[in-house]
């Protein structure tokens, strides 16, 4: 009789691949939390995004190539695109199992797909979602900065955008759920947390006393006072309220970097879009940000050929930036998103949007080398990511002569440039 004995196979526990926003990360982790605690093994789990045609064609290919890397491995894909068009991906022999935006939130969802009989397809009406519940996170994959989730969903209808038919009506995280969370992540280490959601500067329209984002900002740096810095995600500009505006001017650990959903710069197409602004509601809100701020930097997510803009409509968005004297541009070349108002307008010739976004970006990389040209011989306190690489408050990447462990503040001082990325030496 042989003398060996089997020995057992360990099975790899499930890992996550995040496609899209803050706040897709954000939710990973819970998800990967939530998959630890139910024993899912061998599995991965594609977390989505929707915003165009194109991601949900890079989610695609996602899932095909983890399907031939990891071909007895359970594919299980949720997420934004996965909301929108389960039978799109259920359909798709790679994939598992489908679970939908609300469902992804859930302990009970990976229980049961930890089990033999899980349902293949598992989406909910995210239209029928009324409620946003905290979840504590102990720590995130990154230990450069945390992810915080304010709000969910969007009750806006903008006419290029098919989000809120993935993350469904605006609804927000109570207060003291998010000082709570935010107060375990300065515990366990974190220096920087992002605050997160789909529509942010609609927080609090749906809880008791309709607070506030910069109601929320104040109360969170005033009961947190180790957290040493606080960061927004992107934010609508006409919906600011006075008392982020206040925060922005008196509460030093509010980093002086702003994201704002402008995507035009001309009201026509603003009003196409369906957008809450016009042209100078955003030139006037960036001049008062500044002169409260005088140290603060924008960046803003800019649409190239929306349908029916002309090469004049265009160049008032060209000149946007510098009028609102932008630094980071997220420039987005208009693609139809089925489902959504614009994919049935009279649309931009393809090779025109390519050349504005062309343009578009040349402006946003002349505006960043000018931005960065300011910062050389100041000093600054850098955030490490990693190795010898960080960010300033202002969120400008950089370069340290001295590498640092990820999460650490350290004071540099600022050498030169190479027009995408400082150079800094750490001042001892």
């Amino acid at each position: 009789m042989s003398d060996v004995v089997d020995k057992p196979v360990l099975k790899a526990p499930a890992s996550i691949i995040t496609l899209g926003c803050r706040l897709n990360s954000y939710e990973s982790e819970v998800m990967r939390a939530h998959a630890d605690a139910a024993g899912l093994e061998d599995a991965v789990i594609v977390n989505t995004c929707a915003v165009t045609g194109e991601a949900v064609r890079q989610a695609m290919q996602t899932i095909r190539r983890v399907r031939r890397e990891r071909p007895d491995a359970k594919i299980i894909v949720t997420g934004c695109a996965a909301q929108i068009e389960p039978e799109r991906f259920s359909q798709a022999a790679e994939v598992d199992h489908v679970i939908g935006n609300d469902e992804k939130m859930k302990a009970e969802t990976f229980l049961s797909l930890s089990t033999a009989g899980a349902e293949r397809v598992r989406v909910n009406d995210i239209m029928s979602v009324t409620e946003t519940a905290s979840h504590m996170i102990e720590g995130f994959g990154s230990r450069a900065r945390a992810y915080v989730q304010v709000q969910n969903g969007c009750d806006h209808r903008c006419t290029f955008c098919i989000i809120p038919f993935g993350r469904g009506p605006s609804r927000s995280v109570a207060a003291g759920e998010i000082v709570a969370e935010i107060r375990q992540l300065v515990e366990n280490g974190y220096s920087e947390v992002v605050l997160t959601g789909v529509d942010i500067t609609s927080y609090g329209r749906d809880l008791p006393g309709q607070p506030t984002l910069g109601n929320l900002v104040r109360r969170i740096l005033k009961l947190v006072p180790e957290l040493r810095r606080l960061r927004l995600s992107s934010i609508d500009q006409v919906e600011v309220d006075e008392d982020l505006f206040i925060a922005l001017a008196e509460e030093g650990r509010l980093m002086p970097h702003l994201h704002l959903s402008m995507q035009a710069g001309d009201d026509m197409v603003l009003k196409r879009m369906k957008r809450r602004h016009l042209r100078e509601d955003a030139i006037r809100f960036c001049a008062e940000a500044r002169r409260l701020r005088p140290d603060v930097v924008f960046g803003a997510d800019l649409i190239a050929g929306f349908p029916t803009e002309s090469d004049e409509m265009f160049n008032k968005s060209l000149d946007l930036v510098g009028e609102c004297g932008l630094t980071y541009l997220h420039v987005f070349p208009f693609s139809p998103r089925q489902g959504t108002p614009a994919a049935l307008m009279p649309q931009v010739n393809g090779r025109i949007i390519k050349e504005r976004a062309r343009l578009l970006r040349q402006a946003g990389a002349s505006a960043l080398g000018r931005f960065l040209e300011t910062q050389v011989g100041r000093e600054a306190e850098i955030l490490y990511e990693r190795g010898h690489a960080g960010r300033t408050e202002q969120f400008a990447e950089v370069d340290v002569d001295m590498a640092g462990e990820p999460g650490s503040l350290r004071k540099v001082r600022i050498s030169g440039h190479d027009g995408q990325r400082l150079r800094a030496e750490v001042i001892n």
